[in-house]
């Protein structure tokens, strides 16, 4: 048997550049037009100590793969998680996860300055000279991966309505 066709948005993009903030914005935007669907902030399904992998992705995947079964009998017909996708590749854990999956790819980009800047608010302490120098890493990674469907710009002076209203709209889910 088939599975059911599941919409699947995975909102990319480097540290700092809104992933987590545009994903609340985009579930609330769908709740208000009454569209059933369930929002992840898939890294933290990936979050423990010792990990096996550098990001945690294997861990992410399996337990991604055991909660949407509960999300799908529960009435959700779409799924828009928040994860950094350096790969393609990365894209068939997604589908083992979530069979039917029909994956569009939005990454969210903005100045490195303004990473930092959401950086410094955010992660204060141990981790944040890392997290730092890794913003900028990844954003050329991902610039020159061109993994993603479509990129939308979360830089200064963009809304967060606005920045997700554009995010569901290039998906095609608004």
């Amino acid at each position: 048997m088939t599975p059911p066709p599941v919409p699947l948005l995975i909102i990319s993009g480097s540290l700092g550049t809104g992933k987590t903030t545009v994903l609340s914005e985009a579930s609330d935007l769908l709740t208000e037009a009454a569209i059933p669907h369930a929002a992840i902030d898939l890294d933290a399904l990936a979050v423990m100590h010792p990990r096996r992998e550098p990001h945690g992705e294997g861990l992410a995947f399996a337990n991604l793969a055991s909660i949407w079964p509960n999300y799908a009998a529960a009435g959700a017909e779409r799924l828009i998680v928040a994860r950094v996708v350096e790969e393609r590749a990365e894209l068939e854990g997604y589908r083992a996860a979530v069979p039917g999956a029909e994956i569009v790819v939005c990454r969210l980009t903005a100045p490195v300055w303004l990473m930092h800047e959401r950086l410094r608010v955010r992660e204060p302490g141990m981790y944040l000279e890392w997290a730092l120098a890794r913003a900028a890493e990844l954003d050329g990674i991902l610039a020159r991966a061109g993994v993603e469907d479509f990129a939308v710009d979360n830089g200064p002076g963009r809304l967060v309505g606005d920045v997700a209203r554009e995010v569901l709209a290039r998906a095609g889910w608004g």
